[in-house]
């Protein structure tokens, strides 16, 4: 029974584990790399053969940990990808918006390639790749217990994180040999607004924990939405726009909502109009309105009032590229756009029009990972490229990380001291920073907790609450001298490859030749930078 650290290890983004249970191996998320060299790293073969797993176990929608789905789909995966029917419902909104992106922008930098003589970019992964996996999708209920693969047994639990995010509780089951290890996936914090309260796991082995913000803590409610107030009314007043880049999925309904309180109290007169820039966010927005039973109570009452949570008046849904530019002639409007990082989306548009003039207010509602855009601008830089434009930023910066939908310290805390068996925390899904002091902050509560790195393979055992896991396997650095070594093993396979066809059939061969074609001409490509 073994546990591979494959992303989100000393970050928050490429959350992706490895189970094995005897023949049985299972993948619990596979998302993409977002903010620094995110093309490069999203583009690396995987660390395993997707050929060779039975399942998938998705926590929630996020690209973060779904996003390179298709990608497995393309290279083989056969298996069936399991998720609560809310989170089925958005990836499909997800993966299709990411697809077309992808295109447009591998058409953009084939364009900049063909004039140096630069060879064509590939999009990751296309359409069609998305069709593919939507036909792997496998709708779970929550609380219920299901085997996914032979000796491997699921339970989906709320996160209260966005719609449909769920922690993993998972039975490994060999021979008389039991182990339960438990993915907390994203957590929504303890006193939510827009979700249900994360449920409570009472035992485990093993937890894989998140620590996003394990190191620091969020203003409350009533906080938040006081300083959320007093930026509208220094907008009002200065008759500028408001710029508020957000995750489409779960993030913009909360702004939304919020925008319709202000409303509704009388703050934001339905003189100043509302643009949500996202076709995608459209698609979101119905699938929230689809599955309110899932929200939490004070959105069901805002609803049993006959008010719609996610339309506050002079909303208006752009859809179009001419009517998202259309935007730049509006003087006073609120504009939210994804993406929430400013990775991309149309949020870079409207801040290349907008950023400059200091009449204007950008205000962050979301975690900004490192490398981003938006990381940038909070920490300060001056002047932005955007969209190949030197702009400088001198609109007022404001970030308020209490609409934030994960978890703070002490909300982490609350949630890790539900267990009362002693299991042993792995914390993941934060920078080095947050989960180092989150894991010391679980220890000085009397828990035992350790940070594990990406590529770290652990050996999970009954009862291992008892003891830190078995650390089986590091990730290793060839050095120059092995590298004679390393080719002499290639031509000998491709020798014997030549010499008859390979005992595994070709359906099973032919995306780990394709994953090592992608490897070869990486290394290829590196080794002619190197020469220049």
């Amino acid at each position: 029974m073994r546990l591979k650290i494959i992303g989100a290890a000393g970050e928050v983004t490429g959350s992706s584990y490895l189970l094995e249970c005897g023949a049985s191996r299972v993948l619990v998320d596979c998302g993409i790399f977002q903010g620094k060299e995110d093309d490069r790293k999203n583009r690396e073969p995987f660390s395993f053969s997707p050929v060779s797993l039975d399942a998938v176990l998705l926590t929630h929608a996020h690209m973060d940990h779904s996003g390179r789905i298709p990608l497995l789909v393309k290279e083989g995966f056969k298996g069936k990808v399991f998720a609560t029917l809310p989170t089925l419902e958005l990836v499909k909104v997800l993966w299709y918006d990411s697809a077309n992106l992808m295109k447009e922008e591998a058409e953009w930098k084939t364009k900049k390639n063909s004039r140096k003589g630069l060879e064509e970019v590939e999009p990751l992964y296309s359409a069609e790749h998305v069709d593919q996996s939507i036909r792997h999708l496998s709708a779970s209920s929550y609380d219920d217990k299901i085997e996914v693969a032979p000796g491997i047994f699921v339970r989906f639990r709320d996160a209260g994180h966005i719609l449909g995010s769920a922690i993993l509780e998972i039975w490994l089951v060999e021979g008389e040999k039991e182990v339960k290890i438990v993915f907390s996936g994203d957590l929504g914090p303890q006193k939510t607004v827009m979700e249900r309260n994360p449920a409570i796991i009472s035992s485990a082995d093993y937890v894989v924990m998140e620590s996003t913000y394990g190191d620091r803590l969020h203003k409350s409610n009533e906080e938040t939405r006081a300083e959320f107030r007093s930026v509208f009314e220094k907008v009002l007043k200065d008759k500028g726009k408001v710029f508020i880049p957000s995750f489409v999925v779960d993030r913009a309904q909360r702004v939304l909502y919020e925008l319709a309180l202000l409303q509704d109290q009388g703050i934001l007169g339905s003189n100043v109009p509302i643009f949500f820039d996202s076709p995608m966010g459209v698609k979101a927005t119905e699938i929230y309105k689809k599955h309110t039973n899932l929200l939490s109570s004070e959105i069901q009452q805002y609803i049993s009032e006959g008010k719609d949570p996610f339309s506050p008046g002079k909303l208006k849904y752009v859809s179009s590229v001419e009517d998202s530019r259309a935007i730049n002639g509006v003087k006073h409007a609120v504009v939210v756009a994804g993406s929430g990082m400013i990775n991309g989306g149309r949020i870079v548009h409207h801040l290349k029009h907008g950023i400059w003039d200091p009449n204007n207010h950008l205000v962050f509602v979301g975690y900004q990972a490192k490398g981003t855009m938006g990381r940038r601008i909070i920490e300060g830089e001056k002047n932005i490229r955007i969209a190949g434009e030197e702009v400088s930023v001198k609109a007022e910066l404001h970030t308020i990380n209490g609409f934030s939908a994960h978890a703070d310290r002490d909300d982490l805390l609350a949630w890790a001291s539900n267990f009362t068996n002693s299991p042993f925390f792995l914390i993941t899904h934060g920078e080095p920073e947050s989960s180092l002091a989150f894991s010391e902050t679980l220890k000085k509560a009397g828990m035992k907790s350790a940070v594990p790195t990406a590529g770290q393979e652990l050996e999970l055992e009954p009862n291992g609450a008892a003891k830190a896991p078995k650390i089986i396997e590091q990730p290793v650095m060839l050095r120059v001298e092995d590298m004679s070594s390393v080719l002499s093993e290639i031509l000998t396979l491709v020798s014997g490859m030549k010499d008859g066809r390979p005992a595994a059939s070709e359906e099973d061969i032919l995306p780990l030749l394709q994953s090592s074609k992608i490897l070869l001409e990486t290394a290829k490509k590196k080794m002619s930078e190197k020469k220049v």
